[in-house]
């Protein structure tokens, strides 16, 4: 078992925003547990933060299988002994109408986004709770707005903050930090892999990627926030805290917004 510095586990670890994360945190010395499907991606990564003199775990994980995840934290105890971060990074998208949208599709988001994050945290809960540590989930803004053509993305992000919320107000006095983080559209493989109506990748990306956010500037904020054990971190100024905002303040202008944006993009399903 090793010891020393914070044991930082991470999901979706193998490319985007949990990649850069796993190279934010490497820097720091951390000992870090990346779990995702491909583990052969998982172990390349491995290989490049030993540059930084990381100690680091790679575990082949299906977030929607109980089990995976279960054996995602043993693993990260039996190695490390105990869990100070845990970040919920792992997830699909979709862009289908839901009256066009295969409901198996809506399934596999909630399996994935939400109950993915549902089985690492249970499991995760008792070692955080032991470390006074932080649990983080990364959502989207569409956890805060209802976004047209991604209601399977939206419902479990949404899920995913209620769920997130809730275990900080009944932790308040155990010394648990929960973070919630939604990023603005951020450049990464997420729109590649949303579901299509049928269930099937979409295979490219809709949006011009170049002006967004990108996924190591994206982790690198999470680290500061998690650091700073914030509450809750919203990404980008106009996608992100000025949509939350018009969405309390006129809710009717930004479903119009909404709506009128999302159809601008290529082949959008509505118009």
């Amino acid at each position: 078992m090793e010891k020393g510095n914070k044991v930082v586990v991470i999901t979706g670890a193998s490319s985007g925003i949990g990649k850069a994360l796993a190279f934010a945190y490497a820097k720091e010395k951390c000992n870090l547990v990346l779990g995702a499907r491909n583990i052969d991606q998982l172990n390349e990564i491995s290989i490049q933060l030993k540059v930084y003199g990381a100690s680091v775990l790679t575990v082949a994980t299906d977030v929607t299988i109980e089990s995976d995840c279960k054996n995602l934290i043993a693993k990260s105890v039996e190695r490390f002994g105990g869990i100070d971060v845990l970040i919920n990074n792992a997830g699909i998208s979709m862009r289908a109408l839901f009256t066009d949208v295969s409901l198996d599709v809506i399934k596999e988001l909630m399996d994935v986004n939400f109950w993915g994050t549902v089985y690492c945290t249970h499991f995760a809960m008792p070692y955080l709770l032991e470390r006074k540590g932080s649990l983080t989930g990364v959502i989207s803004i569409a956890g805060f707005v209802g976004l047209p053509g991604r209601s399977g993305y939206s419902a479990s992000k949404f899920a995913v903050r209620g769920f997130l919320d809730t275990l900080r107000i009944e932790n308040l006095k155990k010394g648990l930090h929960v973070l919630v983080v939604a990023p603005g559209f951020t450049s990464s493989n997420i729109r590649f892999t949303a579901r299509t109506a049928d269930g099937s990748p979409q295979g490219e990306s809709p949006r011009d990627e170049s002006g967004m956010m990108s996924a190591e500037d994206v982790a690198e904020a999470i680290v500061s926030a998690i650091r700073r054990r914030k509450s809750s971190l919203i990404l980008t100024f106009v996608e992100g805290k000025f949509t939350v905002l018009l969405s309390k303040l006129f809710p009717r202008l930004l479903d119009r917004l909404a709506y009128n944006h999302m159809a601008k993009e290529p082949n959008s399903p509505f118009k």
